[in-house]
């Protein structure tokens, strides 16, 4: 979609910018901050690429207001971020931290005089170090402490902030951190996945009862890590492994949060569920949301395994693929709205990440020019905007990132941003997209585009 396309997206459509706590704000050992899993993860030899951490990432826990009039600039109507959980409640439950809280209370305010809408995310997978010690999300335990984590920062902040979002891609955490041992905590049990999984959602269920009481004209929803899954062919074993996976990865969370029961159809990963889902469990990850987050930034195509090998997936070789190995297909993105929005139905959905990590260099005139990116953005918002013509309830989009950050075990050896941070110095330095996506936005309003800024150091 060219950017002067004339394709409609109605006035109240949200453009935004997303980001978590853990890659962008530093100060891990301030202000009464405790240890969070990646804290722990990052500091175990081996774990993250170059021995990186989140110590300091873009240090937005003191440039925040640097960073928001970079936001005001790029015309944003709205700025996801995802609270600390150990710099809210150091010990995971029990006693606040008023010092956590004052700073994304003064974060969220900043926000509103620049006329920047907060998403608050309560989960973006920094879990405190204290309960994945005493058992972490496997146990049901952790769903309760989230609870009284919720309470604290809605009972803060829910005057002020009127969209939330429980979890961020409770999958990743659960699987990748659980049972591939590649994100912290390290472990690596199918068991502890599921479990997670369940508890992880049911801590969802109960946090969305809990915002509305602390602020009842809220809108809560989750976010989910979904794709479109393509058979290899159209040979019945390709399309059962196809379907397999698609159980495994999008119905295993669509599934109970929109109709109240895990996939029939996944007969092992049910039987490994069942001890942990007790009575009213179901219902409450069930409550109705008011709106469904989807995190998309590729496809999968799978085929069937050989023998009894699982499901394979096959990668495209001539297609182009971003830094990170994922393939560029905005049209799985286009199809994965139409199936979710006719399938499950959900009152509204946000795009609430985006986006595509390339190897960007500042060059010599001081610019950072990264027309991949740029090219990447249009296709999969034109993708948003077919979706929107097609009658899907699409309610705004989000880049991921606003800033170059901590890409979790692969540390800063990634860059997603659309503001290049030179990490030596932290220096902010607008890529080429970032000018793209404000005259985009700008565009859509029919306003005219802001003068080039300067860096914001």
């Amino acid at each position: 979609m060219p950017a002067d396309s004339r394709t409609d997206f109605p006035n109240d459509f949200v453009w935004g910018a997303a980001t978590a706590s853990y890659q962008i704000e530093g100060g891990t050992h301030e202000d009464g901050r405790g240890e969070s899993v990646w804290d722990r993860f990052a500091a175990t030899p081996g774990k993250v690429r170059n021995g990186d951490s989140g110590e300091i990432a873009c240090d937005f826990y003191h440039r925040y207001r640097d960073d928001v009039a970079l936001m005001r600039e790029l015309g944003l109507d709205a700025f996801r971020f995802s609270i600390s959980w150990p710099r809210v409640l150091p010990e995971g439950r029990g006693r606040v931290n008023a010092a956590g809280l004052d700073f994304y209370d003064r974060l969220v305010d900043e926000l509103l005089a620049n006329d920047i809408e907060p998403f608050v995310t309560l989960f973006h997978w920094d879990t405190p170090q204290v309960l994945e010690d005493a058992g972490g999300w496997p146990v049901r335990a952790t769903a309760e402490a989230f609870v009284e984590y919720t309470e604290a920062v809605a009972g803060r902040l829910g005057d002020r902030v009127r969209h939330w979002i429980t979890h961020n891609e409770p999958w990743v955490c659960a699987w990748v951190g659980y049972a591939w041992g590649e994100h912290a905590p390290g472990r690596t049990s199918e068991s502890d996945a599921v479990a997670a999984a369940h508890h992880l959602l049911l801590a969802h269920g109960w946090a969305v009862a809990a915002i509305r009481r602390a602020a009842p004209d809220a809108q809560v929803g989750i976010t989910l890590n979904l794709a479109h899954i393509y058979a290899a062919s159209d040979s019945p074993e390709d399309e059962a492994a196809a379907w397999q996976v698609d159980g495994e990865g999008n119905r295993w969370f669509l599934d109970p949060v929109f109709r109240g029961s895990y996939p029939a159809d996944l007969l092992e990963r049910n039987a490994i569920v069942a001890p942990f889902v007790l009575d009213g469990d179901l219902e409450a990850v069930s409550v109705p949301i008011d709106f469904l987050g989807v995190n998309n930034y590729s496809r999968f195509v799978v085929g069937a395994g050989a023998g009894a090998e699982g499901p394979r997936f096959v990668r495209d070789p001539e297609a182009q693929h971003t830094d990170m190995g994922w393939e560029v297909y905005p049209d799985g993105l286009h199809r994965l709205l139409g199936r979710v929005a006719d399938e499950y139905a959900p009152a509204a959905i946000y795009v609430t990440e985006n986006g595509a990590a390339f190897g960007d260099v500042r060059v010599h005139d001081g610019r950072v020019h990264d027309p991949e990116r740029t090219a990447y953005l249009e296709s999969y918002i034109g993708a948003v905007g077919r979706a929107l013509t097609d009658g899907v309830p699409m309610k705004g989009y989000f880049v991921w990132s606003l800033l170059d950050n901590f890409e979790w075990a692969r540390g800063y050896s990634m860059r997603f941003g659309i503001v290049y941070i030179d990490y030596p110095t932290l220096e902010r330095v607008p890529k080429d997209s970032f000018y793209w996506y404000r005259d985009f936005i700008a565009a859509r309003r029919g306003t005219p585009s802001p003068s080039p800024s300067a860096t914001v150091t």
